[in-house]
């Protein structure tokens, strides 16, 4: 088991209620959970997300902490919060990583593995 690890999961949930379809704005929520997975107490700073479209248009968003928030975590407890994104296009895709600090100081990143986001699928 690593020192210094948060595992990331993610749960996404298209919008239709806050989404306008004729005019390009699709809303998605997703709900993270962020769990020390490391054996070391370490704290949550700040976020970097890479939010691409369906027409490969990048954004990039920084920030301090998420949602408000900057958790810290002793091995084994977890931190949720739910977002949202806004795209142009109704199917994209996010990741990005946390960035870190352990009570030692030692520093380190979380990778917030790639997840869809995309409008639910249909049957005909």
């Amino acid at each position: 088991m690593a020192a210094y690890e948060f595992t990331v999961s993610v749960k996404t949930q298209y919008l239709a209620e806050q989404s306008d379809p004729d005019h390009s704005h699709y809303v998605f929520a997703y709900a993270i959970t962020i769990r020390n997975t490391g054996t070391e107490t370490a704290q949550l700073i700040s976020r970097h997300w890479i939010i691409t479209d369906a027409n490969n248009h990048v954004q990039e968003v920084r920030g301090l902490g998420v949602v408000g928030n900057q958790p810290l975590l002793q091995p084994g407890e977890q931190f949720e919060y739910t977002s949202g994104a806004a795209l142009t296009t109704p199917q994209g895709s996010m990741r990005g990583e946390y960035f870190c600090v352990a009570e030692d100081g030692h520093r380190f990143e979380a990778p917030i593995p790639e997840f869809v986001l995309s409008l639910p699928r249909t049957l005909h």
